[in-house]
């Protein structure tokens, strides 16, 4: 994100931010994953006093560039996606030095812009905090989250949000020393007493504070606004217990255990079902379907045996009819969804196939997808995709 825009973006999530708060007024407040989660976003004035002065563009600019008439159409003429991420999401999103993303997440938005743009790098990355997250998109400032965000009922009505497939199936678990007790056959009934630390902001919050109320154990829960915080606590003694989805325990101890201490991740079986995958503003049915087809196509070409590396060949010569449709041959449906009929065959042949984005990311940090719900559905998992006819 460009300073000038991240600017204007912080002034519209405040504006958001208090209008929200007066719309929700009478709820309780205990959905910290809903309508509470945007009036985190605002900062203190403080924050940007230092900054300068930003050039005479209005909030009100900011909407019409991104949320007047048709969405896809508008990302066409800008010519650009705009991403956002989490960033601190080892193996789905991660800042680089030189600022660049990579991981699972990232290689979805280029996909997205491969099938829109023709350009798998034409991506303007956002890194998003979990408080942050769906106030970037209500306000225009990002087009589609790829930002291991859960698929929820409050989410998919109060907060706004519509959600694409599910590119990640995940659950909530915990993680803690092995020196302190605990194993990877620990369960919730033996966390009493203990303080576990979180990120603000999420379902993760009332999903560990529900299941200690189940295991009539009493627990001292603390939040912070990322997991860079949450797992630094943890490292530092402060946390005796972390906890969010399973994925990302397994990237943290993967990357960030520290030498000479064994770090174990429990309950087997997660707390929760946690579907993540593309979030989007409702009422945007062209771009939703693009998103949408786009996960689908990575999937069917899986399916197919379709690859970066034989995408060319099996345009040329299609293994059947539904695959020659998918990459741009005789019947093909992009046209009619406003991209170019070769649109699926670009994100293949630039990003790759399903199967291709997983391993190249999550492979290396311990996630397989052989015997878990993230394998295809003729291995016995959950992927699946709806046929392109």
């Amino acid at each position: 994100m460009t300073h000038n825009k991240r600017l204007l973006w912080r002034a519209l999530a405040v504006l958001f931010a208090v209008t929200l708060i007066a719309a929700s007024c009478g709820d309780d407040g205990d959905d910290v994953d809903s309508t509470a989660a945007p009036a985190e976003t605002a900062e203190p004035a403080a924050d940007d006093a230092d900054e300068p002065d930003a050039p005479a563009t209005t909030a009100a600019d900011v909407i019409e560039d991104t949320q007047d008439g048709d969405l896809l159409d508008t990302i066409i003429s800008r010519g650009r996606l705009n991403c956002g991420v989490s960033g601190a999401a080892v193996a789905f999103s991660e800042t680089q030095p030189d600022g660049s993303q990579t991981g699972f997440d990232a290689d979805y938005c280029r996909a997205v812009a491969a099938a829109i743009l023709g350009d798998a790098d034409a991506v303007e990355f956002t890194p998003l905090t979990a408080a942050e997250r769906f106030t970037a998109v209500q306000t225009g400032a990002v087009d589609v989250l790829m930002r291991n965000t859960t698929w929820t009922q409050g989410r998919d009505t109060e907060v706004g949000m519509d959600f694409g497939p599910t590119t990640y199936y995940d659950g909530q678990q915990l993680m803690a020393r092995a020196g302190d007790g605990f194993s990877g056959s620990s369960q919730v009934s033996d966390i009493g007493g203990a303080v576990v630390c979180t990120n603000a902001g999420t379902t993760t919050e009332q999903n560990i504070a529900d299941a200690a109320a189940a295991a009539g154990v009493d627990i001292t829960l603390n939040t912070f606004e990322d997991f860079d915080i949450v797992t630094t606590n943890f490292i530092q003694g402060a946390c005796d217990i972390v906890t969010t989805d399973g994925s990302a325990l397994v990237g943290r101890k993967a990357n960030q255990q520290p030498d000479g201490e064994e770090w174990v991740i429990f309950p087997p079986t997660p707390i929760s079902k946690e579907p993540l995958g593309p979030t989007y503003g409702q009422n945007e049915s062209r771009f939703a379907d693009v998103v949408n087809w786009t996960v689908y196509a990575t999937i069917l070409a899986d399916e197919k045996g379709i690859t970066s590396a034989n995408v060319d060949d099996m345009a040329a010569n299609p293994p059947d009819a539904e695959a020659g449709r998918l990459l741009g041959g005789e019947g093909e449906l992009q046209s009619a969804m406003g991209l170019a009929p070769d649109a699926f065959w670009q994100v293949i042949r630039q990003v790759g196939n399903y199967d291709e984005i997983y391993s190249r990311h999550l492979n290396k940090v311990g996630l397989t997808r052989e015997g878990s719900a993230n394998a295809g559905w003729l291995d016995g998992g959950l992927i699946y995709a709806p046929p392109a006819r």
